[in-house]
């Protein structure tokens, strides 16, 4: 499995991973489940776009502006917002999967327990901190786009050679097509359990 602490360490990991739990109100064991499958997905739609050498320069320029790892600096006070809907995590998840959103929040909310309405605001949350792992790691290594689609590319391999059962189902999912767009549509289910909730 591939989890919060592999990406940012034992107690950073630790820590974001009862956070999260917190803002969704489940279980820190199932949240870190659901952690454990939404990753997988995430880093893998960032290796398959990056395969490509516009996506990658697209990957790059994008670190480049706006996630240059500072989040990890903070991660307590972005976590710490609660039930706040992240713009940003919107449209990372709308660049990665298009139109298939929905059917990755289904998939993860199928497999762990998790409500659908908290597995989107999941992803919405992992996307920006999946992002500044990678921002920090382009700085700290001076990766340029092929470094990065290299890197993207050993991580998905890694979690392949690991046995994460997760990448099977990742691999079949993004041999289809990409096909239109809905953006708001994590963003209407994540708004629509928390509305419950109150």
């Amino acid at each position: 499995m591939f989890s919060l602490e592999d990406l940012l360490g034992q107690q950073q990991g630790n820590e974001a991973v009862n956070q999260i739990s917190q803002t969704l109100g489940a279980n820190p064991t199932v949240t870190n489940t659901a952690i454990q499958m939404a990753l997988p997905m995430i880093l893998s739609g960032l290796a398959n776009n990056a395969q490509q050498p516009q996506g990658a320069e697209e990957l790059a320029n994008t670190l480049e502006k706006n996630h240059d790892g500072g989040i990890l600096d903070n991660l307590g006070g972005f976590l710490g917002n609660g039930n706040q809907i992240s713009d940003d995590g919107i449209g990372i998840l709308g660049h990665i999967f298009g139109s298939r959103q929905g059917a990755v929040a289904h998939q993860v909310s199928e497999k762990s327990g998790l409500d659908i309405g908290q597995v989107a605001q999941l992803l919405i949350t992992l996307a920006p901190i999946v992002m500044g792992f990678l921002g920090k790691k382009k700085q700290e290594q001076n990766l340029d786009a092929g470094g990065l689609s290299s890197m993207l590319g050993e991580q998905q391999q890694q979690m392949q050679t690991a046995g994460n059962p997760m990448m099977d189902m990742v691999s079949g999912f993004f041999d289809k097509d990409k096909d239109g767009s809905s953006m708001d549509d994590l963003a209407s289910m994540a708004a629509s359990y928390f509305q419950q909730k109150r």
